[in-house]
């Protein structure tokens, strides 16, 4: 019985000493934090350097996820190097009609020139990208919500592009536009607090690439603009 009392005390002492380590010990702060490693964006576009008459029209925007590596490169950790990869998926509604002749050369045409009554003409690409940033924030370990100023460049490979022209009868899709720039190339910024932060992306270069309307060259770029939303 003795030895059991001892036993029972001695168990009573562990646990009151391990509660009161528990409860004296301080928290924990992860100096070597990292910030902002999984992104989802939403995001609006504007046509830039449409040719001729040709002009934006419908809905046209775009869905960002991915995974960006952070650096630190000070000792504060609030100045960071970030590289990464994502997906993006984007649509673009306009007038330039892109259809294909009997030899398989790309047709374009200004639908609004034309006076074409349809429903849809509408650009999709689905891009894997590698986003690289120069990060700048207010963080500390002890605090989610800060201040972040993040520019970068972001290079984009379009794995899918499809492009669909409907109306009361009718519909031309393609999937293989020659002219069209697979690699693509954008400087982005995104800058907020703490969860809601704005997004700009601007093309570098144009989607196409040796193609002409009426003799003019088509270029046809994108703006973005949007929300981005982190998770660390």
């Amino acid at each position: 019985m003795k030895n059991l009392f001892l036993f029972l005390v001695g168990n009573l002492v562990s646990i009151s000493a391990i509660a009161q380590e528990t409860i004296i010990a301080p928290t924990v702060i992860d100096s070597a934090y990292r910030e902002d490693q999984i992104y989802v964006g939403l995001t609006f576009h504007l046509l830039t350097d449409l040719p001729g008459e040709v002009t934006q029209k419908a809905f046209s925007g775009g869905f960002h996820l991915g995974f960006i590596r952070d650096f630190p490169i000070n000792q504060r950790r609030n100045i960071a190097l970030g590289a990464g990869l994502g997906w993006s998926i984007n649509t673009y509604g306009h007038e330039l009609f892109i259809g294909e002749d009997e030899e398989g050369k790309t047709i374009f045409r200004d639908l609004n020139a034309r006076d074409i009554e349809y429903d849809t003409n509408r650009l999709s690409t689905h891009l894997i990208e590698v986003p690289i940033e120069f990060r700048w924030r207010t963080s500390t370990p002890e605090t989610y919500k800060f201040w972040r100023v993040y520019a970068g460049v972001r290079l984009g490979y379009a794995y899918f592009l499809k492009t669909n022209f409907k109306q009361d009868g009718n519909q031309v899709m393609q999937k293989e536009v020659p002219e069209f720039q697979r690699f693509r190339i954008g400087s982005t910024l995104t800058f907020g607090y703490n969860t809601f932060n704005f997004h700009v992306y601007y093309s570098l270069n144009p989607f196409f690439q040796d193609a002409a309307l009426n003799q003019s060259e088509i270029g046809m770029s994108t703006l973005k603009l949007g929300l981005m939303f982190y998770i660390l």
